[in-house]
């Protein structure tokens, strides 16, 4: 019996951290979820907490493009108070990683100045959101858990059926 080699023995070292890498996966989704949800639904709580101070901060500082500033209110606190909650279940996790996305680049665009450490929290969210629409939401999800095994059961039977 041969001793491996020091090539052999990395690989094997290797093959181990990326068991537990992948391992991490479904966690590592719920925990970005976790913390997008929180960030942007505690965002639309202020913001029909006071309604009228949203309308006049969309009236006076956000300028949405295209739309008047009533229906960018209304549209942007329904995206951060349903959106998050989706997300946060995993149920249309891609859809909703991908409308929060959009939610996200509006409110950098919408505003003439934004502090630079605004700005790097909107690239945070966008990188994490960009990563669940990339990868999906895990497995620790509604559409992981329930959702995709049923259509794979479904495809699997329509297949036999043909």
């Amino acid at each position: 019996m041969s001793t491996p080699t020091l090539l052999q023995r990395g690989h094997e070292l290797w093959s181990l951290v990326t068991q537990a890498l992948n391992a991490a996966q479904p966690l590592a989704a719920l925990a970005a979820r976790v913390y997008l949800a929180q960030v942007f639904f505690l965002s639309g709580l202020t913001k029909i907490r006071d309604w009228e101070t949203t309308l006049l901060l969309f009236t006076e500082e956000y300028k949405v493009p295209l739309l008047s500033p009533q229906l960018a209110a209304i549209s942007g606190t329904a995206g951060e108070l349903v959106l998050p909650v989706l997300l946060l279940l995993g149920l249309a996790g891609r859809f909703s990683a991908l409308g929060l996305s959009v939610v996200n680049v509006v409110a950098v665009v919408s505003l003439a100045e934004i502090a630079p450490a605004a700005l790097q929290q909107h690239i945070t969210w966008g990188v994490l959101l960009a990563a669940l629409a990339i990868y999906g939401v895990g497995k620790w999800s509604v559409d992981g858990l329930w959702i995709q095994p049923r259509l794979n059961r479904t495809a699997a039977t329509g297949m036999a059926l043909n």
